[in-house]
């Protein structure tokens, strides 16, 4: 009934004409061009949408991807801007240790998904289906991905490669409702067959097969396809071919966007796993792994030596007076020891609060 009087209410105060299915519109919180973002709201003039990247990609406007896989790097995504995040299945080399992409489960990459989403508002969010939970059918594929969107809160999904299987399995999931995103070219989950971790389209036949599977991937109606390890020409070719963006990674300047992993490009690792398997293609807008280290260390050293935590950093005071008292009450229970650690501790945050208030820097 309170629906019914507003819907009334607005129906006869507003001067020009208009249909009841449009005020039921309103009553959404979803926008028309929103692409299914779980349960939040998605505010069109704060989310990007396919919509966005469709005219972006008009106007030959480059867009930005990084690849982040929880909620800190996330906000740091959304703080700086960027278009696109893709929680990628690369989880397992750069978060979980592995040396290829194919350990992680569908279960670890939705716990990736979830955390992403809680912390960037603003890009597409794409979620990878990692090996082994599309090969098998279009049914498995497409089960696989509404797992992605509804318990990942993801907007999109990407898969690897342009088999003709992989090519059905892009197909069902955009047919199911779901946007998908390509990758050809350098597609990790197949070193098996591609004998590890190789660039792909350095001659002529493998060259023409990358143009070839991306665009078999646009026809099955993805939105964008990613082109991993490719020579710039064969990207530039690819590009042009087709009607879709492109998303360069290690793959030159002549993409419709650029992908890098957040913790490559912040130069975040720095021990041997990571600079194993840090792509040479990587550039490093910071140093962030050097300042990690030099921050544990001074930390270490810091508690070694005693200086941390030092007054500044001990900020929960008791007084004098509940002091004793509390010295009393230990004693009454027979813990003499505890009562005269306590007694010293106090006595040593006394002191050097007072020889911190006789610092320069209190003055």
């Amino acid at each position: 009934m309170l629906v019914a009087r507003t819907l009334k209410k607005s129906l006869t105060s507003v001067s020009k004409p208009f249909s009841l299915h449009t005020h039921l519109k309103w009553l959404s919180n979803l926008p028309e061009n929103a692409v299914y973002g779980g349960p939040k709201p998605q505010n069109p003039n704060q989310r990007v949408t396919l919509t966005h990247l469709r005219q972006k990609h008009r106007r030959g406007e480059p867009f930005t991807m990084v690849t982040a896989y929880d909620y800190p790097s996330a906000v740091h995504l959304d703080l700086a801007g960027i278009d696109i995040c893709l929680v990628g299945d690369s989880a397992s080399m750069v978060v979980h240790g592995h040396d290829t992409t194919l350990p992680i489960s569908l279960e670890e990459m939705l716990v990736h998904c979830r955390a992403v989403a809680r912390g960037a508002k603003r890009p597409l969010l794409v979620g990878d289906l990692p090996f082994g939970t599309y090969e098998s059918s279009s049914n498995q594929a497409v089960d696989s991905a509404v797992r992605i969107l509804k318990e990942g809160a993801m907007d999109a999904i990407k898969l690897e490669g342009g088999s003709p299987s992989r090519i059905t399995a892009a197909k069902s999931i955009v047919e199911a409702g779901i946007a998908v995103m390509g990758h050809v070219g350098l597609t990790p989950q197949a070193i098996s067959v591609l004998g590890g971790f190789r660039p792909q389209g350095k001659n002529i036949a493998s060259a023409v097969k990358v143009v070839e599977t991306a665009m078999a991937l646009q026809e099955a109606g993805c939105f964008a396809v990613v082109l991993e390890c490719v020579p710039a020409p064969v990207a530039a070719a690819t590009t042009s071919a087709l009607r879709i963006p492109t998303i360069g990674i290690g793959a030159g300047p002549f993409c419709s966007g650029q992908v890098l992993v957040y913790h490559d490009l912040l130069g975040m690792m720095q021990h041997p796993h990571h600079a194993k398997v840090t792509p040479k293609f990587c550039k490093r807008y910071g140093q962030v792994g050097e300042v990690i280290n030099k921050a544990l260390l001074e930390y270490k050293e810091e508690v070694t030596n005693g200086s941390f935590p030092g007054p500044a950093h001990s900020p929960y005071k008791i007084c004098s007076a509940e002091v004793d008292g509390f010295l009393n009450e230990l004693q009454k229970l027979g813990l003499d020891k505890a009562a005269s650690a306590a007694a010293e501790a106090a006595e040593k945050i006394e002191t050097s609060e007072s020889l911190e208030g006789k610092s320069p820097k209190s003055d």
